[in-house]
C-alpha cells in the first residue's frame, strides 16, 4: 500500500494520521509496518505537545484514591492524624509528614514519592 507520512499541525491532520495508522495496521508488508511506526511517532509527538501531561497535585491524588477505594474523609483520619489535618491536606494547605507518607504508602500500596511534592526539600511535621 502506498502511503506517505502526514505531518500533524492541527486537528484535521491528527484525524487523518490516526486513520492512516488504522489502515496500515492491517498490512503485513514490512514497508507499511515501518510507515505505521513512523506515523505513530509523529502522532505521539503531536499529542504530547498539544495535551501535555501534568503531575496530579496531592489533593487531586488523594481525592482520586478515596474515590477508587470508596473512602470518605473520615477514613483518612487514621492515616493523617486528625479531621483538621485531613481538611488541610485535601485543601492543599498542608504537606505530609513522613509518618503520613508511610501510612498512605502502606494503605494504598503505592510508591512514597507519589505523596511527596516535586521540589519539596522538607516535609511538614
Amino acid at each position: 500500500m502506498k502511503a506517505t507520512l502526514i505531518l500533524i499541525e492541527n486537528e484535521a491532520d491528527h484525524r487523518q494520521a490516526l486513520a492512516l495508522v488504522a489502515k496500515l495496521m492491517g498490512s503485513s508488508d514490512a514497508a507499511d509496518r515501518a510507515r505505521m511506526a513512523a506515523q505513530a511517532r509523529l502522532i505521539e509527538a503531536y499529542e504530547r505537545s498539544r495535551w501535555p501531561r501534568r503531575t496530579a497535585s496531592l489533593p487531586e491524588l488523594l481525592s482520586y484514591l478515596m474515590d477508587q477505594h470508596g473512602m470518605t474523609r473520615a477514613d483518612l483520619v487514621p492515616l493523617l492524624g486528625t479531621p483538621s489535618r485531613v481538611s488541610e491536606v485535601l485543601s492543599g494547605k498542608r504537606e505530609l509528614s513522613m509518618t503520613m507518607v508511610r501510612r498512605l504508602r502502606e494503605r494504598f500500596q503505592l510508591p512514597a514519592d507519589l505523596f511527596i511534592p516535586a521540589g519539596s526539600s522538607t516535609v511538614a511535621a
